[in-house]
Formats: C-alpha cells, sequence, structure tokens
C-alpha cells in the first residue's frame, strides 16, 4: 500500500478545514515523510479532545482513535507525553465551538 507523506497529508487536511471555515494550525512539525500525526480539537470552552491514528487490525483499515479528553491542559499534557514518546510526530490543533474535526470523512480517515 502506497502513503501519503505526512507533510502533503497535513496541507491537504488544512485545506479541508479551510474550505469549511474551521481553524486549523500546526502546533508541532514533525517529520516530513513518515510522522505521525496527533489531532486536537479544540472547542472552546476549556475542553479539548485528541485523537491519533490507528490500525484496526480486524478491518485491515486505518482509523481514528480517541488519545484523551478532557479539560484542555490535561489533554496538552497527553499531546506532550507522546511527543516525548515520538519527537517526530505532528500536532494539529483544531478549534471549532461544533465539534468538528472531518477525520471521519473520505480521504482523510484512510
Amino acid at each position: 500500500m502506497t502513503r501519503l507523506a505526512t507533510e502533503f497529508w497535513v496541507k491537504a487536511y488544512l485545506a479541508r478545514l479551510r474550505l469549511q471555515g474551521i481553524a486549523g494550525y500546526v502546533m508541532a512539525h514533525g517529520d516530513d515523510v513518515a510522522g505521525a500525526v496527533l489531532v486536537k480539537l479544540n472547542t472552546l470552552d476549556g475542553k479539548a479532545v485528541a485523537f491519533q491514528r490507528s490500525f484496526d487490525l480486524a478491518a485491515g483499515t486505518r482509523i481514528w482513535v480517541e488519545l484523551a479528553r478532557g479539560a484542555e491542559a490535561e489533554v496538552d499534557a497527553a499531546l506532550s507525553r507522546q511527543r516525548g514518546f515520538d519527537p517526530d510526530a505532528w500536532v494539529i490543533e483544531v478549534e471549532d465551538r461544533a465539534g468538528r474535526h472531518l477525520l471521519n470523512e473520505a480521504g482523510l480517515s484512510e
């Protein structure tokens, strides 16, 4: 299976967010080719959710799973720990009061 370079995927994701009027920012720049991607959804009410991409062995597909949920500071701490384990990981912050992140849309979940 061919994989997209991470930097290309991140740029495409940010463009998709902009098209929907959703703010998205690179908070940590990881490895351009093979870095993992962590996405923080900030609902601008002091709470957040962090997602990481995983592999569903049963279905043979990539899926987004919840890494952390709760107070924004707690989610930030979880992301910081992940970056400690994997300094090549990207962190993307999405800000949307309605909780939209688009990660389940075609092309973003694969």
